[in-house]
């Protein structure tokens, strides 16, 4: 990995002594949700990006939709892979867990190989903006019935306290439903730390990528035109096959390598494979379920975390071959009522 003319095209390990994830949960190892890793939902642009993103391919549609500050970018997304592998720590640790955190502001800069200057702060602050401004609307089947559904990618945040200059000492952030389900399901991946090393936007992604499709297998193979609709790049063919190329000569991807095959095609090889349990589907991990019957599962189970009711029914679904559910609410609100169920 040591690129061009051995340069090291990577960002600086900016904060070398640290122990990573080292803050309110111990040992949390940087995870993200497969979802997201799987099909493009953040802007790969280094300015404001206000363009409407929009995705097909094998049935799954995705419509991301930017507010004034623009579409939350690939850089973003460290915050919500900082949170995931918080709540994945704490889960491992037999912990209970919400879709509130309340993180150290300094603590996520550094797990994220970000600066800690006050232009890192402010960057921060932006960064939590776009995140909760921007949406998404996707599809998925369940029940024989197509569901659309729509989620920010946070549903908000709030400087919890300041510091005497103004910079953020700690901050709340509420997950959205969505992103809570994978966690509570399990479905993420764990990530080379030294992805917050690469520079580049279309790095991260294809890396993302290769990540969640490599899974156990020695290599993966994808054309050109494939993974340059997976990836959200909105270069040009000949161009996205360039930087593919340079890619491979510069191997700087954590975990893979990279190589070109004839026909257009690009394969990823294993360098030291990750464990990880087995995927889930993308978005929900199981039948989806209304609002509102989350508030019918509220009133039948006082005092209980529904997401975690859920996550639990939708294993249960999964355990039992994943039949088909004419009603998934009614269903998922019966299984509740048992006697000794969740």
């Amino acid at each position: 990995m040591g690129g061009l003319r051995g340069r090291d095209p990577r960002l600086p390990d900016r904060h070398p002594t640290a122990d990573f994830f080292l803050c309110d949960v111990l040992d949390a190892i940087p995870k993200d949700d497969m979802g997201s890793m799987e099909h493009p939902m953040f802007s790969l642009s280094t300015r404001p990006d206000r363009r409407i993103l929009r995705y097909e391919h094998n049935g799954t549609r995705i419509e991301v939709v930017p507010s004034m500050r623009g579409l939350a970018t690939i850089h973003d997304k460290d915050i919500l892979i900082y949170c995931i592998s918080q709540l994945m720590a704490a889960l491992n640790a037999g912990r209970s867990i919400g879709r509130v955190l309340v993180m150290r502001a300094h603590d996520l800069l550094v797990a994220t190989n970000r600066e800690t200057s006050g232009d890192g702060y402010q960057r921060l602050r932006d960064a939590f903006e776009r995140l909760a401004g921007t949406r998404v609307t996707t599809n998925h089947v369940t029940g024989g019935h197509e569901v659309t559904a729509g989620f920010g990618l946070i549903e908000s945040w709030e400087i919890v306290r300041r510091a005497r200059d103004g910079r953020m000492v700690s901050v709340a952030v509420t997950l959205s439903d969505w992103l809570y389900r994978a966690v509570l399901s399990k479905s993420v991946l764990t990530l080379s730390r030294d992805y917050f090393r690469l520079r580049k936007p279309l790095e991260r992604r294809i890396y993302e990528l290769a990540r969640k499709h490599c899974g156990r297998q020695d290599n993966w193979r994808i054309s050109i035109d494939t993974l340059l609709k997976k990836s959200g790049s909105a270069s040009p063919r000949r161009v996205f096959r360039k930087m593919m190329r340079d890619m491979i000569a510069a191997d700087v991807l954590p975990d893979y390598t990279m190589a070109e095959d004839e026909g257009d095609i690009i394969r990823f090889g294993q360098r030291n494979p990750l464990l990880d349990p087995p995927p889930h589907p993308f978005v929900a991990p199981g039948p989806f379920v209304a609002p509102e019957t989350l508030d019918a599962a509220r009133a039948l189970r006082p005092g209980e975390d529904v997401h975690a009711l859920l996550a639990r029914w939708q294993a249960v679904w999964h355990a039992t071959g994943a039949p088909r559910l004419r009603s998934p609410d009614r269903t998922f609100l019966g299984w509740l009522a048992r006697p000794g169920a969740g």
